[in-house]
């Protein structure tokens, strides 16, 4: 042991050791190898450096002071990795979109913390591979290659590629051809009241009882007198909430503004202004609409988003904390469930007072990755919450919906009412990630009202056919069973998905510019400015 402590002081091992945790967790984090598996990768790279004798060759050569070309492309793998390990699945659309529409307000501080340490550790690993290029002379002749291999094999930058390609490829318009602009025909005589109910990241693969137990029980009991979709995929940019909500009320996915943003260096004005949603839909036809949340609206355009697109009243944060009865019990995002139903259950009985057709959306946060925010409601039942067990917070964020449906029942609040249960989107990297991503996943869409009839239909499906599908079980007429890029469920049209597959969609999406400019029309510079030159009358 004394003969081997001046080894263990010696920094090679110390860097080694970095590199070698480094590349565990990468790997970890980038597949579907077993978090358990890290530390064997870092045994497995420390034996190889030993026998390769990394850091301490045969015939050493003076230290060289030089950069290696390797550290950008490893500074852009660990902002990769980062956003793997935060959200297990990166998305580009959802950092440029944040981006544009403005992340104040977010309730992720833990995250920051998570940023910092990763960022500490990254640094940590640019010192240990500047050091063994600097003292082994044998990586410094292969390390410029290496450099181009990182930099060739980034997702991030593939991604950055292929979404530039799009710009010059032959056919950008694949999508915009499918897309039906939303009609309504014609409507019932009597317009149910709709009650949309988005569950936050509760998809319907914790429904699975042999990976996840009963996390998904209260749900399953309510969906037995409910309509039950089955096979409800995620498409590309749909994959978070803002995302995921526009594609189930506007039939589209959420495709950034990009430069078509008329000014970059501030938040979005409008999202989604070109194409109308179910919202303006419902707007026109004599609704009174409500949003409830418990984050804020001013983070990701959310605010922004329904008062642009037919809602009254826009309520989240800012407007619900001040009638707290316990201004103390609120979360890093804001609302627990609990109270923010209970201003449900307010709003609802305004609606109902003030009389004629009402929409209320609500958006929870029980379920918000990585851990969720389980209401006291669900602690006093549940039992103590260990803060990192995510099927708890599923458990509690069912429990809470279905109570909310009983409770609005019971006060005869939903007669002549749709009730819409639907997660956003798939969640995002959470402690039962490994089960969860061991076989396909699915979102949550049950419906529940007069004019539709229990029972369970599985079909292969997008959230983009939720729009349709909501329409036509209120009672609408719509032109082909089609609004957006979405089919309705309760018709015998095949969905874009049986007809091309989620790849294909998933690859024209890619390509796409056109559905792009029709989402954001009126936003770029030179459309306004030519609108302008077009009304001006010269004097004279």
């Amino acid at each position: 042991m004394p003969s081997a402590a001046p080894k263990l002081r010696h920094p090679r091992w110390w860097a080694l050791l970095v590199i070698g945790l480094w590349l565990g967790y990468a790997l970890a984090m980038l597949t579907r190898l077993p978090t358990w598996a890290l530390p064997l990768v870092t045994v497995g790279w420390l034996v190889l450096a030993r026998w390769r004798r990394w850091g301490a060759p045969a015939c050493p050569r003076p230290v060289a002071r030089v950069w290696p070309w390797s550290l950008v492309p490893l500074v852009l793998w660990g902002l990769y990795v980062y956003l793997a390990a935060s959200f297990g699945e990166v998305d580009l659309g959802a950092v440029f979109f944040h981006l544009q529409a403005g992340i104040s307000e977010h309730g992720g501080s833990g995250r920051l913390v998570s940023a910092l340490l990763h960022t500490l550790s990254m640094l940590l690993l640019l010192v240990s591979f500047t050091w063994l290029v600097r003292v082994d002379r044998r990586w410094r002749t292969t390390e410029r290659l290496l450099a181009v291999v990182l930099l060739a094999g980034n997702p991030m930058l593939y991604g950055l590629g292929q979404r530039g390609a799009a710009i010059v490829t032959d056919d950008g318009a694949w999508l915009d051809r499918q897309y039906v602009a939303p009609v309504i025909l014609d409507a019932p005589r009597a317009p149910p009241n709709l009650l949309l109910l988005y569950l936050e990241s509760i998809e319907r693969t914790y429904a699975d009882r042999e990976r996840f137990g009963d996390a998904y029980a209260p749900l399953e009991a309510l969906g037995e007198r409910a309509l039950v979709v089955e096979g409800v995929r995620q498409l590309d940019n749909t994959g978070w909430t803002m995302a995921g909500m526009i594609a189930s009320q506007c039939g589209t996915p959420l495709m950034p503004a990009g430069l078509l943003h008329d000014s970059q260096f501030e938040p979005l004005g409008r999202v989604v202004p070109g194409v109308d949603c179910l919202g303006d839909l419902l707007a026109e036809r004599g609704y009174a609409l409500s949003y409830l949340g418990g984050a804020s609206t001013r983070f990701a355009g959310k605010g922004v988003f329904y008062r642009d697109h037919g809602f009254d009243r826009v309520m989240g944060r800012e407007e619900l904390e001040p009638r707290l009865p316990d201004p103390d019990y609120v979360n890093s995002w804001g609302l627990y469930d609990d109270t923010l139903y209970d201003f449900t259950v307010e709003e609802i009985r305004r609606l109902e007072r003030q009389g004629g057709p009402w929409g209320l959306v609500n958006l929870s946060i029980s379920g918000h990755a990585p851990n969720g925010y389980p209401a006291r409601a669900c602690r006093e039942r549940q039992g103590e919450f260990d803060g990192t067990d995510i099927l708890y917070s599923v458990e509690c964020s069912a429990w809470l919906a279905r109570r909310l449906v009983q409770r609005l029942e019971a006060e005869g609040l939903l007669e002549n009412t749709l009730v819409v249960v639907a997660s956003d989107h798939l969640t995002m990297r959470v402690s039962a990630w490994e089960q969860l991503v061991a076989e396909e996943r699915e979102n949550t869409l049950m419906l529940m009202g007069e004019r539709v009839a229990p029972r369970r239909v599985r079909v292969e499906a997008s959230t983009m056919d939720i729009l349709p599908t909501v329409l036509e079980a209120m009672g609408f007429v719509i032109d082909w069973h089609r609004a957006g890029l979405g089919v309705s469920l309760l018709s015998d049209q095949p969905t874009l998905i049986e007809e091309h597959g989620l790849e294909t969609l998933n690859a024209r999406l890619r390509e796409e510019t056109a559905l792009q400019e029709r989402l954001w029309e009126g936003l770029a510079p030179s459309q306004r400015a030519a609108a302008t030159e077009a009304v001006v009358v010269p004097r004279g």
